[in-house]
């Protein structure tokens, strides 16, 4: 299917962007993780000697089960789409198809009723779906670490780069460009380390009743927990027929968190460019508008924040929908997970965006100081600090009265300054503060909180 006949932009007009998900998420993909946990499930069958009936596999064998998934391509997947045809049931197919294989290995054909050996579809689709989200996140983290990189590189650079400061959209005491960048690193990079993600492995209704019929002696609760841990997942030991999906939705909600921190910094990063304060390198042959020449957009920035909703919504109704399943199961959590790969494409999609977007930018040192140049108003903070020290008295209210709602300049405040019953010593200080130095801590809590 051609790019421009696709329903779907992450497969079409941004595929190149997120096509790294596509052996991870795609149907083909699920089948590759089904046969995975299939195929795994045997050999640990194999494994245990309290069932006689399968006998421990050679490491030769081992090697050929597993190339079964290994190996698995879009060929081997349309004869699973083949047989789902007639079954009407896709982890049956994969089922199918793995005994067809196994019946084709010598000296292993005696063993392919053990496939899915007291196992229901749930089994392995819990663990399937997570293995999908599991490796998911850890190819976006690597977007995600490119950008820690790049807020990181520039924090460090500009880390006493002055810039006026606006809360509430009005001018503020100053801060410098590389603290306020150096927030978003940290809030970023303290939501990094991925939660623990778990999975059943227990049968029709998570009582494991019908394995303990078959072998009683075997220990189906340590064998679940070791054959879960093997893939590094939490072992859930209690549930229903299916894994609740509580530990999905603290991922799921653990990115929208993520996400959430990179659209404040799209914002914010857009605010600046409207200021001035960034510029936006120029590419040959790029064009901004299509009737105003002069035109540089911050599309990129824009274009993650809009992608960014996309996948927060999808998200949340992931989160949402997933905990909740009538009585022991129902199918609608079936259709729903097939979106996990959406929802995270569009974070990718987005991250990916904001990583263009701060690669073209670079600081307009000259709008920077311009900001500051007239805003001496802005020391009436730390004069009105230093005059409580002193005992002067109502500072506060002196101030409002020389600075509310008004732009003064340098002679005006150092005529303020002067007049003032206060100390030589704080008189000094006061006259050798100015907008640009006015930053407190700023550069040194860069040096110290951004490693």
């Amino acid at each position: 299917m051609s790019n421009l006949t696709s329903i779907s932009p992450l497969d079409g007009r941004y595929y190149n962007e997120v096509k790294e998900l596509n052996s991870i998420f795609s149907e083909s993909a699920l089948m590759k993780y089904r046969l995975k946990v299939e195929v795994e499930y045997l050999i640990a069958l194999s494994n245990e000697s309290k069932i006689p009936e399968v006998r421990e596999f050679t490491d030769e064998e081992r090697v050929l089960l597993r190339t079964i998934y290994e190996k698995f391509d879009i060929k081997e997947a349309e004869k699973v789409k083949k047989i789902e045809k007639t079954t009407n049931h896709d982890v049956k197919s994969v089922e199918y198809y793995l005994k067809e294989k196994i019946k084709k290995i010598k000296r292993l054909e005696d063993y392919q009723e053990f496939i899915h050996f007291g196992l229901t579809s749930e089994d392995i689709n819990n663990l399937a779906y997570t293995l999908m989200l599991k490796d998911g996140l850890a190819t976006y983290k690597k977007s995600l670490n490119k950008l820690l990189k790049e807020l990181r590189s520039t924090a460090v650079k500009h880390r006493r780069t002055p810039l006026l400061a606006l809360t509430h959209g009005q001018p503020a005491s100053p801060t410098t460009i590389g603290k306020e960048l150096a927030v978003f690193y940290k809030r970023i990079n303290d939501q990094i380390n991925q939660l623990p993600l778990k999975g059943k492995f227990s049968g029709a209704v998570g009582n494991w009743s019908a394995h303990l019929v078959a072998y009683p002696k075997v220990d189906w609760l340590g064998f679940s927990k070791n054959f879960i841990e093997s893939f590094g997942l939490e072992f859930n030991p209690l549930t229903t027929q299916i894994e609740p999906h509580d530990g999905s939705a603290e991922a799921y909600h653990h990115l929208i968190r993520v996400n959430n921190i990179i659209k404040d910094l799209d914002q914010d990063i857009w605010l600046y460019i409207s200021r001035g304060i960034f510029k936006q390198k120029k590419v040959k042959g790029e064009v901004g508008s299509s009737t105003m020449p002069h035109k540089v957009n911050p599309i990129y920035f824009e274009n993650s924040e809009g992608n960014l909703g996309l996948s927060n919504s999808i998200l949340n109704h992931l989160a949402e929908k997933l905990a909740v399943s009538r009585m022991q199961r129902d199918l609608s959590d079936s259709t729903v997970l097939r979106n996990q790969g959406v929802a995270i494409g569009y974070s990718l999609l987005a991250l990916k965006s904001t990583l263009k977007g701060l690669s073209r930018l670079e600081v307009n040192k000259q709008k920077v100081a311009e900001e500051l140049s007239d805003q001496w108003q802005l020391l009436a903070e730390p004069i009105q600090v230093v005059l409580r020290k002193e005992g002067y008295p109502k500072p506060y209210e002196a101030l409002k009265k020389l600075t509310r709602g008004k732009t003064i300049n340098k002679i005006e405040l150092h005529k303020f300054i002067r007049s003032l019953k206060i100390s030589k010593q704080a008189k000094d200080q006061l006259l050798k503060l100015t907008p640009e130095n006015y930053i407190g801590l700023a550069s040194k809590l860069v040096d110290k909180y951004i490693k």
